[in-house]
């Protein structure tokens, strides 16, 4: 699979934001509420919430603050890993929010945060693992942007769901480990002169080797 253009990446990503803005636009135009497709932990009408949760936001600000993340984080990763992206969005996705369902605190769980910390912590630890310099290079940009992630995946306010924060990096996480292998590393340029045979010093050349021979038979 060759890798998808940079224009292609930034369509899909802000095609897929453009549906959670259609989403939350829809709620105010017919004045409903949809939080309850969120994740409730250990219910079973809670479950549906780990397929629906990402696409629900509690406010305009909520959707404001994960609108550029899901935008740029997206973009990354689907530009840097055609070969596992949708693996990881999809592993990202699903167990996350069955953690939270399985752990987090008693009420409803909602937004886009979880699939942007999995995708960032995806990126950091693919990198580690991989190495190489267009890894490397997609790291540095998701960090110098996004590096605040690392402490969001802690509790800090009551009305933040960390737990979503907190499952979503382990997800991304396991994600790297299990498929960091799977998008080839580009290749090495080599230049002309890397291959060529060593020449020989033009002024020493095999001298001191002969000069070593004379100075043994003269001890």
């Amino acid at each position: 699979m060759n890798r998808p253009s940079l224009k292609n990446s930034i369509l899909i990503s802000a095609f897929s934001v453009g549906i959670l803005w259609c989403i939350k636009s829809s709620e105010f135009i017919f004045h409903i509420d949809l939080s309850w497709l969120g994740v409730y932990p250990q219910t079973l009408s809670g479950l549906i919430g780990i397929l629906t949760a990402p696409l629900i936001h509690g406010s305009l600000e909520h959707i404001f603050n994960n609108t550029l993340p899901m935008l740029i984080l997206g973009t990354l990763l689907l530009y840097g890993y055609p070969k596992s992206r949708w693996l990881v969005l999809s592993t990202v996705w699903i167990l996350s929010g069955l953690c939270v369902w399985l752990f987090a605190r008693q009420s409803y769980h909602i937004g886009a945060s979880g699939l942007s910390h999995g995708i960032f912590f995806y990126l950091l630890v693919v990198s580690i693992l991989r190495r190489d310099k267009r890894s490397v290079a997609i790291m540095m940009a998701a960090f110098f942007m996004y590096g605040g992630m690392t402490m969001t995946i802690f509790p800090r306010e009551e009305s933040i769901s960390f737990e979503y924060h907190f499952f979503g990096a382990l997800a991304g996480t396991f994600s790297a480990l299990l498929w960091h292998k799977l998008d080839p590393k580009p290749k090495v340029k080599t230049y002309e002169w890397e291959n060529q045979p060593e020449a020989e010093d033009p002024i020493i050349g095999d001298e001191w080797q002969t000069e070593k021979e004379t100075n043994k038979e003269q001890h």
